[in-house]
This record gives structure tokens, sequence and C-alpha cells, in this order.
């Protein structure tokens, strides 16, 4: 440094002619030196190496601004094309069933005919917010990682710590992560949704919720089932499609089937005109044969295909009418048992014993019997009087 005061032409001569030489492109940042300049040559020489030392590094800034710049202008254009993609497909997906013939892929996930519309419309809104958030993640995360590298920072020790970490929690949350996927596949493939009634195997009830992780269920008597969607190993909707209306009708042995069949068939599609079972009866009522012979009545099985849930109530209404149609027809639904006549004249109907006094039949009850012939009386001898 210099020292304060006046200096002779000997020390300016050597101040001018020995220049500070350039950095190299490699140079390192030089020490920083805190002190406040004294002389008008201490500033003139820290302003130079400050510039020097600029001019040598704003290049290197320039390119790294501009990839950084590219890398994010990219990843959020590409964030958007995705994005838009994704909603086209949703849409094709939401499309009504006279579109359906247009796109294969919308038919396939949409299953025509099966799911109504705001069924279609709320699985495609689900599936089309997971895939969203699945993209923006995968390509922010990347952006992320690419301007890190812009910058200089190491990838290397962040990735293997990344990687190690991702390793224990997917040991230790792998069952979160199975229930996540089978969240994610039957919502993609529609295998039930809010309202429908499902038997899981480990819980029967209707849907209340789909989650990516956990069901809930309403059971029967009022309670709430939740349900990791990574235990459930099969899946009866009885909601879907269509159902069956089975009916046992019952009549007497001697009967008429020929009658009774065509008795029940008028009754079914009398029920069919009329509202609501006009739109809850999908097929003609079919009558499948003789289920089961007995001594004093033949059983006939019914069935009818109905809309799906609906199969109950369409039993029992199918149920009273044919027994309204049986009494006003005078078709017994049991044979008659006949009664036993006593000495007078006067039918005596038996008294029944009840289950718990009855008791096995004697061997003394049969006078042909061994046991009933030991137990009479011996007969008296010639000469000698009966006892």
């Amino acid at each position: 440094m210099f020292s304060s005061g006046a200096t002779g032409p000997s020390d300016a001569s050597s101040t001018l002619t020995s220049p500070t030489p350039a950095p190299s492109p490699t140079a390192q940042l030089p020490e920083l030196d805190l002190r406040i300049p004294t002389s008008a040559q201490e500033v003139s020489d820290t302003t130079r190496q400050a510039a020097s030392w600029f001019d040598t590094h704003w290049q290197g800034w320039l390119a790294s601004g501009l990839r950084i710049v590219f890398i994010i202008v990219l990843a959020l254009v590409l964030r958007a094309v995705v994005r838009k993609l994704i909603t086209q497909l949703i849409g094709r997906m939401a499309r009504t069933s006279e579109h359906q013939e247009e796109s294969r892929l919308g038919g396939l996930l949409a299953n025509t005919g099966v799911v109504n519309p705001e069924r279609r419309q709320q699985r495609s809104e689900a599936i089309g917010s997971v895939l969203r958030s699945v993209a923006s993640f995968s390509i922010l995360g990347t952006a992320a990682l690419m301007v890190l590298s812009a910058l200089g920072v190491n990838l290397a020790p962040l990735l293997a710590s990344a990687g190690v970490a991702g390793v224990a929690i997917g040991f230790g949350a792998r069952n979160l992560v199975t229930d996540f996927l089978s969240g994610v596949f039957m919502i993609m493939e529609d295998q039930y949704g809010v309202g429908d009634e499902i038997d899981t195997g480990v819980a029967t009830g209707t849907v209340l919720e789909v989650g990516l992780r956990v069901t809930k269920l309403r059971g029967a008597n009022g309670e709430i089932w939740y349900i990791r969607n990574g235990e459930v190993k099969r899946i009866a909707n009885m909601s879907q499609g269509w159902a069956t209306a089975s009916v046992d009708v019952q009549v007497g042995y001697k009967e008429d089937l020929v009658r009774v069949e065509e008795l029940i068939l008028a009754t079914a599609e009398e029920m069919a005109k009329e509202a609501p079972y006009d739109e809850l009866i999908w097929a003609p009522v079919s009558i499948l044969g003789v289920e089961s012979v007995a001594s004093d009545s033949v059983v006939v099985r019914v069935e009818a295909r109905t809309a799906p849930g609906k199969a109950a109530s369409v039993s029992r209404a199918l149920r009273q009418r044919l027994k309204v149609a049986f009494d006003q027809a005078g078709i017994k639904v049991k044979e008659e048992v006949p009664a036993a006549a006593g000495a007078t004249g006067v039918v005596i109907a038996p008294t029944p014993v009840p289950a718990a006094e009855q008791t096995a039949p004697s061997a003394l009850a049969d006078p042909a019997s061994p046991r009933y012939r030991a137990t009479e009386p011996i007969p008296a001898a010639k000469g000698e009087p009966a006892p």
C-alpha cells in the first residue's frame, strides 16, 4: 500500500510503469480488503480490480441466468400443455352416450351403459385432479433440480440423500403406497362410487365417500366402516348394471300349474305397466319352473330383471300383487290336511303335541310285537279258577 504524504518523481514513475496484471478466467475472487481507501490511488486501484473481476465473470452470470430463465419458461409451458391434454382427455371421458362412438378411449373409460352421467362426471374429475397433480409435481420438481444444477449446486449428495430417504420411506410407508395406488385404480376402473351398495369382503354397506386411501361405508345397522383400499381383495357391486328380483311362489299341490303360470304372468305384466315399476322393471318377468315339490304344496320360481338396487322393492310388490290375485282366483297356497272323524260323526281335529313333549313310539303299542305278547297274562290251567 502507499504511504500518505508527498512522493517523488521516482515513485510516480514506478507506479505508472507497473500495471496491475489482468486476472485469468479461472482466477478466484480475491480476498476482500475492508479498509477504507485513504488516497486517490487506492480508490483507483480498487475500482480497476472490481471492474476487471466483473468483466471476467459477467458472461458466465449472463449464461447461467439465461439458462435458468429458459428452464423455468420451458417447465411452465410444458406444464400448461400437459394440463391441457389431460383436460381434453377428461372431457372425452365425460362425454355422454351419444358422443361415445366418436372416441374409443372415452367409451372404454366411461363404461357406457353402466354408469350414469353424474357418476361419470365425478369419476373423470377425480382422475383429472390426480393426473394434473402428478404431472405438475414431476415437471416442476425436475425443473427445480435443473435450476440448482445451473447455479452450480452439486446435486450428487442431494440425490443420494433423496434416494436413501426414498428407500426408507418406501419400506416404512409401503401400506400407504399400496392404499394410494389401489385407490387410483379403483377410481379409474370405476369399481364403485358414492351411493353404491357394495360387499368388500370385510364389510357390506352403502358407499359414503371414495378416497385415494380410505373408502367410507354405511352399514345396514347405521355403523360407518373405514376400509383401506389396499385391504380390499374383492368387490361385489350390487348397484351397477342390473339386478335380479327372484320370487318363490307357493301353490297347493292339486292346483293347475298352467293356470297358475298364466295368472303370474298376467299379474306381472300389469304391474310392469304401472308407475313406478314401469321404470324399475327392465325385462319381462320370466317363470323358471317348479323349484320344489312337497306333499301339500309346489313352489314355482319367478325372476325379473330390475334396475340396480331395486330388486328387493320389486320382489315385495310382486308378492303382494300375487297374493291378491290368488285370493280372487281361489288358488290355494297349501293343501288342507284331512281331520279324523269320531264315533259320533263329529270331525275331531288332532290336538297338536309340543315338540318338547313328543316321545319315541313304544314297541308295546303294537299288539303283534313280541314284547306286547310277553306282557299278556298267563292263561289259567283247566279246572283252576281264573285270577
